[in-house]
């Protein structure tokens, strides 16, 4: 699929590069003509996704690095200067999700880890490359989710530090918005990718029915009647990354094909 330059001669720092919406994040920026420093605790996932960014005929810088570590974050920063000399787009996919059970129940350091993955995380990358971003004119996306809208007990948890993170994205528009950077979300709900496959697989054995009717389920509370693929998910936020968003700041747009409306 030949992609609009939307982002040519960009550079993309992206954290969480796994299977699924991270795989379509860092080769859909590629294919828009950006380089990328791809950023995973994982040295198997980033040297396969950086064989697909070089494919297309980008740059890629592999940073293995736990997000949650200071240090790290510090020489995730210092390693994209060195080799680019610039960024322009600092991209936060990573997540945890506590166990999915009502909050009340779920132990204190299940929550503490989920936060320092999705807030405190994507707070200290967003400080780290405040000035790189400054001197671009850049932008920062967050990946949220639909859990946001969700009210059900079992993703109390997930959705206390999702929400921590929207208010996060907010504060940082605001206050970052001056010196010209862009702070935006995205909240995709179920994304019909590899993961969620094999989880409606093993819903249609539990239940005993198909893999068709859990996506009829699971798809019916959406106007289009369908689920995203990753790659309409990553098309969202790479817009948002992109200049054709140079007046959209402290947006969360809803990418779940019509399942909740913001009013």
């Amino acid at each position: 699929m030949t992609e609009i330059p939307l982002l040519a001669g960009k550079v993309v720092v992206l954290s969480g590069v796994g299977p699924g919406l991270g795989r379509a994040l860092g080769e859909r920026a590629a294919l828009m003509g950006a380089d990328l420093v791809l950023v995973s605790r994982t040295e198997k996932r980033l040297e396969k996704m950086a064989e697909v960014v070089r494919a297309h005929g980008r740059r890629a810088l592999v940073v293995q690095a736990d997000i949650t570590d200071e240090d790290s974050r510090m020489r995730v920063r210092d390693a994209a200067l060195a080799e680019f000399g610039r960024v322009d787009v600092l991209l936060h996919n990573a997540f945890g999700i506590p166990p999915l059970d009502p909050v009340t129940s779920i132990p204190l350091e299940a929550l503490r880890a989920a936060q320092e993955t999705n807030v405190h995380a994507p707070l200290r990358l967003s400080t780290l490359f405040a000035d790189a971003l400054a001197d671009t004119n850049g932008s920062i996306v967050f990946v949220n989710s639909a859990v946001l809208r969700q009210s059900a007990p079992e993703y109390a948890g997930y959705k206390l530090s999702k929400g921590a993170l929207s208010h996060l994205a907010s504060a940082l528009a605001t206050e970052l918005g001056p010196r010209g950077i862009r702070v935006n979300s995205i909240a995709p709900s179920y994304i019909y990718e590899r993961v969620n496959r094999l989880w409606f697989d093993y819903l249609a054995e539990q239940q005993g029915t198909t893999h068709e009717e859990i996506y009829r389920q699971r798809a019916e509370p959406t106007d289009l009647k369908r689920l995203a693929l990753p790659e309409e998910v990553a098309h969202a936020a790479l817009f948002l990354a992109s200049d054709l968003a140079s007046a959209v700041t402290g947006v969360v747009l809803n990418v779940d094909c019509g399942e909740f409306h913001d009013h």
